[in-house]
C-alpha cells in the first residue's frame, strides 16, 4: 500500500473509485505519518475524524504539520497553513492543494528515505 501512497493519479482515481472512502484512509496514514516522526499533532484516528466531520479543516492542519517536520530538518516547507485556503477555488483548489501538498510529503519522505516505522 506504500508505493500506492506515493502516487498522487493513483490516490485521485482511488478516491472516486471508493467514493471518497480513499479520502479517509489517505487523511488517517498522512496524521499517523506526521505524528510519528513530530511527535506531535493531531494524530490517525482524531485526523481521520476531523476529516470526516469538517474536512476542510484537513487543508490546514495537514500544511501546518508538513511544515513543522520540514522546520525540524532545518528545511523550507514548500507548503504552509495559508495554503488551506485553496477550498476557496471551487474543485481545481481541491486538486492544486492536493498536488502541492502530496510533493511536499513524497520530497520529505523521499529526502529522508522512507515514511515513519509503521
Amino acid at each position: 500500500m506504500d508505493e500506492i501512497y506515493y502516487k498522487p493519479g493513483l490516490n485521485i482515481l482511488l478516491y472516486i473509485v471508493t467514493c471518497g472512502i480513499w479520502g479517509a484512509v489517505w487523511s488517517y496514514k498522512t496524521h499517523d505519518d506526521l505524528q510519528k516522526y513530530n511527535g506531535e499533532g493531531l494524530g490517525a484516528i482524531f485526523g481521520l475524524v476531523i476529516g470526516l466531520l469538517a474536512g476542510v479543516v484537513i487543508m490546514f492542519t495537514v500544511p501546518m504539520e508538513i511544515a513543522r517536520m520540514y522546520e525540524r530538518e532545518g528545511r523550507q516547507s514548500p507548503v504552509h497553513t495559508i495554503d488551506g485556503l485553496w477550498f476557496l477555488l471551487p474543485i481545481a483548489g481541491l486538486f492544486i492543494w492536493y498536488f502541492k501538498t502530496q510533493d511536499a510529503l513524497n520530497d520529505f519522505w523521499l529526502s529522508k528515505g522512507s515514511r515513519p516505522a509503521q
